[in-house]
């Protein structure tokens, strides 16, 4: 599972056209709806971590952050020093272990190599406890086909998922933002 492309070097030189600079709304209308703070929520491939500053803010105390760069978990311990420094680990998501509540998926499946797909919903799954979850947004589009993102389809992602999840939803954003409408899908698998 090595990665294709350098991501230190990506954040180090600031290209990070995938950001879009806060949570994404999706995601930020299921955490609101969110009542237990001390779910154990995991966020692979984390980047910026704009999902876990929103977390963190509104009291959630167990979000923990894996990437393989240093520089974004370095800036995001920088801006939230208060935040569990023992949660931000540097670190390959395939390698990482552990037991969570929720994983939260947003950017990091467009971001692998497509060929690591089916391994990465096993070890998810692997990840979350019983009853747990995994919530996030894939593209529903293709896209890129050697260098990230890479995008795909439902059918194509439902034979790396369906296996491990109970797919409670699964369909076009319809919250998205403009840029992304109708071109993300939003998931939430319950592990089986």
């Amino acid at each position: 599972m090595k990665p294709v492309v350098d991501w230190e070097k990506r954040y180090q030189d600031n290209e990070t056209g995938w950001d879009i600079g806060s949570v994404s709304r999706p995601l930020q209308e299921y955490f609101d709806q969110l009542k237990d703070k001390d779910l154990r929520i995991l966020i692979p491939g984390c980047g910026n971590a704009h999902e876990a500053a929103y977390l963190h803010e509104k009291g959630f105390s167990k979000v923990f952050l894996v990437d393989l760069a240093s520089t974004p978990l370095n800036k995001f311990a920088e801006k939230y020093p208060e935040f569990p420094k023992d949660h931000l680990i540097q670190a390959n998501f395939f390698e990482h272990k552990g037991e969570y509540d929720l994983i939260v998926e947003q950017t990091f499946f467009c971001a692998i190599n497509p060929a690591d797909r089916a391994a990465y919903a096993n070890h998810a799954a692997s990840l979350i406890g019983k009853g747990g979850k995994l919530v996030g947004l894939l593209w529903a589009t293709p896209m890129n086909e050697n260098k990230p993102p890479f995008g795909g389809s439902k059918e194509e992602y439902l034979q790396y998922f369906e296996p491990y999840f109970k797919l409670k939803t699964f369909e076009l954003a319809h919250n998205s933002i403009k840029p992304r409408a109708k071109r993300e899908l939003f998931l939430i698998g319950e592990k089986k």
